[in-house]
């Protein structure tokens, strides 16, 4: 039988999530929470994604949703907050409100998965498949015929990229 996930059972689970996600390293949450560090790994491998990200099951939604209510506080707040400190003549203080709402909204986007900053790669620039590319066509040099064909094929490839 599979042991229940003693993050996703902690009383703060929500804290947890939103720490995590927000770049808070799993040994400092395992620290602050009282959670082992290897409960942390395995729930932010197997359970904060689907969670935060996917949202299947009602539950997992309704928590995803807890935190962007919490996102949507913590926005207003730091509104509040800046507004405050701009009337007061508290640049500095106003600056920091306005960072840490460029942050918010950052974190809200990968939450809602409007951003994504996985990398990307172009193939056909990649020195990898230039390597190959040229390898290839090298091969085929005894073989006009099929040199021609395949360097036209790649061309096309190449072209629809």
């Amino acid at each position: 039988m599979a042991r229940t996930c003693t993050v996703c059972t902690h009383p703060d689970r929500a804290a947890i999530d939103l720490a995590l996600v927000n770049g808070v390293s799993g040994n400092a949450v395992a620290a602050k929470y009282r959670v082992s560090e290897d409960a942390m790994v395995r729930h932010r491998g197997n359970h904060l994604p689907a969670a935060l990200a996917q949202g299947q099951a009602a539950g997992e939604v309704a928590r995803a949703d807890g935190l962007l209510g919490q996102l949507g506080q913590l926005q207003a707040d730091a509104r509040r907050i800046g507004r405050k400190a701009e009337e007061t003549g508290d640049l500095k203080t106003a600056l920091m409100g306005v960072r840490e709402l460029v942050r918010i909204v950052e974190l809200t986007a990968k939450l809602v998965g409007e951003l994504d900053e996985r990398p990307q790669v172009t193939l056909v620039t990649a020195p990898e498949w230039l390597t190959v590319r040229t390898t290839l066509v090298r091969t085929l040099a005894p073989y006009p015929e099929a040199k021609t064909a395949v360097a036209s094929a790649l061309m096309r490839l190449e072209a629809a990229v």
